[in-house]
C-alpha cells in the first residue's frame, strides 16, 4: 500500500511509474505466496498495520521504499537459507521473488542518485 499511495502522490512521471510497476510486481508476490501457502496447507495470514510512507517529498518516498526493498532482499535471503535443499519450490519461488526485490531496491537507488545529480 505505501508503494501505490506514493505513486500517485509523486509529481515526477518516471519515479511515479515507476513506484507503479511495482507495487504491481508487489502485488504479484503475495499472491505467489499466497498460493503457496494453501498449497502447502496453510491459511495467508494479512495483519493490518500503521504504514510508514516515508517524508512527505520525493526523496523521502524514494528513500523509505528503498529501505523497504533492502529489508525485503535480507528477509527473503533468510527464508531461502533457512529452507535450504528441503523445499525446492519454496525456494524456486522465494528465488524468483528475491531476484525481483534486488531490481527493485537497485531501480530506487537509481532514482535517488538522479535526485543528487
Amino acid at each position: 500500500m505505501v508503494y501505490v499511495r506514493n505513486a500517485f502522490l509523486m509529481k515526477d512521471c518516471v519515479p511515479s511509474r515507476l513506484t507503479e510497476a511495482i507495487a504491481i510486481d508487489e502485488m504479484r508476490h503475495m499472491n505467489w505466496l499466497g498460493d503457496l501457502i494453501v498449497k502447502k496447507g496453510g491459511v495467508p495470514v494479512l495483519e493490518h498495520k500503521e504504514l510508514d510512507f516515508g517524508s512527505e517529498d520525493l526523496k523521502g518516498y524514494l528513500q523509505k521504499q528503498y529501505d523497504l526493498e533492502n529489508d525485503a532482499v535480507k528477509r527473503y535471503q533468510e527464508q531461502v537459507d533457512l529452507i535450504g535443499e528441503s523445499d525446492a519450490e519454496t525456494v524456486g519461488t522465494l528465488k524468483h521473488i528475491l531476484d525481483e526485490e534486488k531490481r527493485h531496491r537497485k531501480e530506487f537507488r537509481l532514482q535517488l542518485e538522479k535526485l543528487k545529480q
